[in-house]
């Protein structure tokens, strides 16, 4: 692979990172804005280490390496790097479970927004959609049942997968509704600085599983995948500093997101069945939907 291709990930890695964070920088800023000068500098430095290397470093390292036992934890961290026939081998056989679960718990995460969570409505039929909540569930069990019906075809483990997949998302949702009440009490109770620092640090490792199991869409290479979303987890740190009531005007930054989130889920998933697509679809197709929206946005915003 050449430097282009590699430039083109990395900033779509970033940029899919960015806009998947955006919640998690609006919490931020809001429970900062409680804390005393040093405790705010604290989150903002060594948050960001954490932020990176324990959780977006080491979540992508731990998934390669579950996936792959085999290979141990080096060769994981260099498998996609490593010329080794019998490495490549193992890579590709293992790729299909992993992209399958993955794609599973990001297109679960889009229909979870499309029917159930507030929104403003930046395409027809959305509106639609959110009147329709009570058919989430039944929708995505449907959905499971029917890419385990044809993962089973294939590869069993590929089936487990999917299960994964789909387990990873309800926890991972429980714990944001558990953390949307908790906001509310830090916000009420004036609990220590170092409580708010500890929860902050729990909700960036819930909202980072996103953008790292999206970032295998773009590509298995878990040093390319800490240098994106690293970048874009710094980007998030500036917007929580100074940026957040600003991003807060471009109303459909979130429908970016979320529809980046549907793509890749989908382009996820028909990897997993053997569908090869371009390495440059999944930067290029998160850029597009994402400049779309930031378009859109900036056009309502001239319109108020």
């Amino acid at each position: 692979m050449n430097i282009f291709p590699l430039i083109f990930t990395v900033i779509g890695l970033g940029l899919f990172e960015t806009i998947t964070s955006v919640d998690n920088a609006i919490i931020n800023a809001e429970v900062l804005s409680t804390m005393q000068t040093k405790a705010r500098r604290w989150f903002l430095v060594w948050g960001l280490l954490i932020a990176v290397f324990l959780v977006r470093g080491l979540l992508p390292w731990i998934i390669i390496w579950s996936t792959m036992p085999a290979l141990g934890p080096i060769g994981a961290l260099t498998a996609t790097f490593s010329g080794d026939a019998s490495v490549v081998e193992a890579v590709e056989k293992a790729a299909p479970t992993l992209l399958i679960g993955g794609g599973t718990f990001l297109l679960f995460l889009f229909l979870h927004w499309l029917f159930i969570e507030p929104k403003n409505y930046g395409l027809a039929g959305e509106a639609f959609f959110q009147k329709q909540g009570v058919w989430f569930f039944a929708i995505v069990a449907v959905l499971l049942a029917v890419l385990v019906r044809f993962a089973l075809k294939i590869n069993p483990a590929m089936a487990f997968g999917a299960v994964v997949g789909s387990t990873a998302f309800f926890i991972t949702h429980g714990f944001r509704e558990h953390a949307a009440h908790a906001e509310k009490n830090l916000m009420k109770n004036g609990l220590s600085d170092w409580s708010k620092i500890l929860y902050l640090e729990v909700i960036d490792a819930t909202f980072s599983i996103d953008g790292v199991l999206g970032a295998f869409a773009f590509t298995l290479s878990v040093p390319l995948i800490l240098l994106g979303n690293g970048l874009g987890a710094l980007v998030v740190r500036q917007l929580t500093i100074g940026n957040v009531d600003r991003i807060k005007k471009y109303l459909y930054l979130k429908n970016g997101a979320m529809y980046s989130v549907l793509f890749l889920g989908l382009f996820m998933v028909m990897e997993s069945f053997g569908f090869h697509l371009p390495v440059w679809l999944s930067p290029l197709m998160t850029c597009g939907v994402v400049g779309f929206f930031f378009i859109k946005s900036k056009t309502a915003l001239r319109n108020i």
